[in-house]
């Protein structure tokens, strides 16, 4: 009788717990239970099984768990009866409400917020050295205060990070009277150095590269929007890419850039970015601040927003703050209301444009108002213009030089220091302009500034 071949088995899913706090006075964009479904996909996107969650309403965090005492009791005996291996909260926790409640739950079971599961899925998605730095950073500057024994998970876990640097093994020679806590946080410290020096390198380069992309007078265009809104699939559909796409959150991590043809034998660079989030960690925010000058320097935003799903202008509400919270809330930017396909009523959407700036409703997947979103694109590329008032600097003969010949120039003078400029400019064109425009055209005491 022939042997039969045994098939591998997946390794079982950690078990997870959810927990969410309802602030008094401090409301969400979305109401607990929805925070509380979008933690439940984060878990599963990093790999986590659900088994149950808990909530409360509080007057204000509890300082030392967060969570009220006697529900931190109910937790504990929720999490031995579903047997969870690891608990999560919808918030951020201070080192210190994280160091409580592990010694209330005991050995088996670990604690992380909603910061430290976003960061083990970045680790998990990055491919490029790029990305992986930016992981690894914004990983040890969250857990250098939280150092005990999630020091061997960041170990493991870190953008590769643990390999690349040797092992966290190699940090037990201890100088008089250091403790194994006090040697790991200086080694934690030496690998951020590092991860910023090699990033330094990385933006500098990245910085040359979009310089080079301002010299060829191409516009570039970033598209933005929260995770799982459909950036990755527009982008393949209007430039014919083959980006990855997974109908999960945050499945793309790091930037691709890609031309599109647009009227007239103009074209565009379109970078697909990160998408963002509610509740968006701000170490992130930092450690990713190479890639999000991609939008930064972008002379037009794409926000792309999943007109099917509920929390739609939640969602949106919370990306213009993130954008704003970056310093790109000046950038043109267009609405797209993407997966028309998915309505029950495509109608639907026309009539909730009105809530969404320069919008236009399209469906990515079957390619429905892409057109209209092509022309929209190039009308704001190309026909747009702005009224400006600069004063720039003799050193900025580039600038000087763009506005004459892109510009519609309406009147000129010239100072001691530099050139008065006001007309009207491409929409596009606008970014690189912000740091001289002024609001009148006058010299005056504001000459000493040029």
């Amino acid at each position: 009788m022939a042997n039969k071949k045994t098939q591998p088995t997946t390794p079982p899913r950690e078990r997870a717990f959810l927990i969410g706090a309802e602030l008094k006075g401090h409301p969400g964009l979305m109401a607990l239970e929805d925070s509380l479904s979008e933690l439940s996909l984060l878990a599963d996107t990093a790999g986590l099984e659900v088994v149950g969650e808990l909530t409360q309403k509080l007057d204000r965090p509890h300082a030392l768990t967060f969570i009220g005492a006697g529900k931190v009791e109910e937790l504990k005996a929720l999490a031995e009866e579903t047997l969870a291996q690891v608990v999560i909260f919808d918030d951020e926790l201070s080192p210190r409400h994280q160091r409580e409640l592990e010694k209330v739950l005991g050995e088996k079971v670990r604690v992380m917020d909603r910061t430290g599961l976003i960061l083990d899925i970045f680790a998990q998605h990055a491919h490029t050295k790029e990305g992986m730095l930016q992981v690894e950073l914004a990983q040890y500057e969250y857990y250098l205060p939280r150092l005990t024994r999630q020091w061997t998970h960041l170990a493991r876990q870190a953008g590769g990070g643990g390999g690349r640097s040797g092992s966290a093994g190699g940090v037990g020679l201890r100088g008089p009277g250091e403790t194994q806590l006090e040697v790991d946080r200086r080694e934690i410290r030496l690998r951020i150095a590092r991860v910023k020096k090699e990033l330094e390198k990385v933006e500098a380069h990245r910085s040359r590269y979009r310089a080079q992309r301002k010299r060829s007078r191409i516009p570039t265009v970033a598209l933005v929007g929260y995770t799982n809104a459909g950036k990755s699939t527009l982008l393949n559909r209007i430039a014919h890419a083959d980006v990855h796409v997974a109908d999960k959150l945050f499945a793309t991590l790091d930037p691709t850039t890609r031309r599109v043809e647009l009227a007239g034998g103009t074209a565009a660079l379109i970078t697909d970015t990160v998408g963002f989030i509610q509740k968006l960690p701000t170490s992130l925010v930092a450690a990713f601040h190479a890639t999000l000058e991609e939008i930064t320097e972008a002379d037009l935003l794409l926000h792309i927003v999943d007109i099917s799903h509920p929390n739609a202008l939640n969602h949106y509400q919370s990306v213009t703050q993130t954008l704003k919270t970056i310093e790109a809330g000046h950038i043109p930017t267009v609405s797209v209301l993407n997966k028309l396909d998915r309505l029950r009523d495509p109608q639907a959407a026309q009539k909730t444009m009105r809530h969404f700036q320069k919008s236009v409703a399209i469906s990515a997947a079957t390619g429905e108002g892409v057109a209209a979103l092509l022309h929209l694109m190039y009308e704001e590329l190309y026909e747009s213009y702005t009224p400006l008032i600069a004063k720039l600097p003799f050193q900025q003969g580039a600038l000087i030089s763009l506005f004459h010949e892109l510009g519609q120039v309406q009147r000129v003078e010239h100072g001691r220091a530099g050139v008065l400029m006001q007309g009207r400019l491409p929409g596009r064109l606008m970014a690189q302009f912000k740091r001289w425009q002024v609001k009148s055209f006058t010299f005056e005491k504001e000459e000493a500034e040029l």
